[in-house]
């Protein structure tokens, strides 16, 4: 990352009286900017190629398609190797095609969003809580990035750094880190092509399409206070595998970071998780609650999920 001492040396030339040094503000500014462009890139860019995602000690490689038309936006992602996974997004539905090939998940009005599309439509929302550094100019999948960086303002998240390619601001890589400098997940680019717009197609011929239902009013009965800057963002209700009862799903999101709540009714003849865990990269925090079990886990500080599963308590 290039230092203010970096820039200096590179600014200091004799004779132009007046010249002025770039200074925090204005590389945060561009560093802005840089946000912004990557936010729309995302969105209104065609694109197509291979990416790798790392978390924990998991790798999976994943397969991208994307077109923006007048019709608006179509998005396929495909897991690559182990069970097979197919996502497909058409503007706000999602379609998950199970690995039976049976059977479609869909899901209206959704939230997901797969990579590059990882900042919210208007990054400024983010500068309360985060701070945004401009960094050096690295390759990426052979193409010339410009680094950025979000810097938690508190430790209720962590450090989120972008490889922004220079030429139409697209992100080539996406990198979290906690507050010890440990790498939790890395997504890049291996591979990229952009600006043809892909062939999407959604293959549906003899598949069921299960609806994902909007959550039912049992979260009424609670109490839950996330971190500052998070906000409820979804609630659903889901028929999780192993689960006897369905399961409340919450998530709350900064913008960027994301936690979940699970609240299930306690069952006695099971054992459930109590206190912190950790399943490779996520975070997970469990508790019971008057015969519920709640349980929170993301991508995000152990003090982001504690604080969030103790607040919830029933009215």
């Amino acid at each position: 990352m290039r230092s203010l001492a970096g820039w200096r040396q590179g600014w200091l030339v004799a004779g132009f009286a007046g010249l002025v040094l770039l200074s925090g503000g204005a590389r945060a500014d561009a560093a802005a900017d840089w946000l912004n462009r990557a936010a729309t890139a995302a969105k209104q860019q065609n694109y197509s190629g291979l990416y790798v995602y790392h978390h924990g000690e998991h790798v999976e490689v994943l397969r991208v398609q994307h077109r923006a038309d007048a019709n608006g936006e179509q998005e396929k992602v495909e897991v690559m190797d182990g069970t097979s996974r197919q996502f497909m997004r058409i503007n706000n539905d999602v379609y998950c095609h199970l690995p039976d090939g049976k059977h479609v998940r869909l899901e209206r009005n959704a939230l997901r969003r797969f990579f590059p599309a990882l900042l919210p439509a208007q990054p400024a929302s983010l500068l309360d809580f985060y701070e945004a550094k401009l960094g050096g100019i690295e390759r990426v999948a052979g193409r010339t990035c410009q680094v950025v960086t979000l810097a938690p303002r508190d430790g209720y998240r962590y450090t989120y750094n972008f490889w922004l390619d220079t030429r139409t601001g697209l992100p080539l890589k996406a990198r979290i880190v906690n507050d010890s400098g440990n790498v939790i997940s890395i997504l890049v680019f291996s591979e990229i092509q952009i600006g043809k717009a892909p062939d999407i197609r959604n293959d549906m011929a003899g598949k069921i399409i299960q609806k994902i239902q909007p959550g039912k009013p049992v979260m009424n009965d609670w109490n839950v206070t996330p971190p500052p800057g998070y906000e409820q963002v979804q609630e659903a209700v889901r028929v999780l595998p192993g689960k006897r009862a369905p399961v409340t799903h919450l998530v709350f999101s900064d913008g960027l970071s994301v936690l979940s709540m699970f609240v299930e009714p306690a069952d006695p003849q099971v054992q459930s998780l109590h206190g912190l865990s950790a399943e490779g990269a996520i975070g997970i925090y469990a508790r019971e609650v008057d015969g519920y079990i709640v349980t929170t886990l993301g991508e995000v500080p152990n003090m982001a999920l504690i604080e969030t599963g103790n607040s919830a308590t029933r009215k």
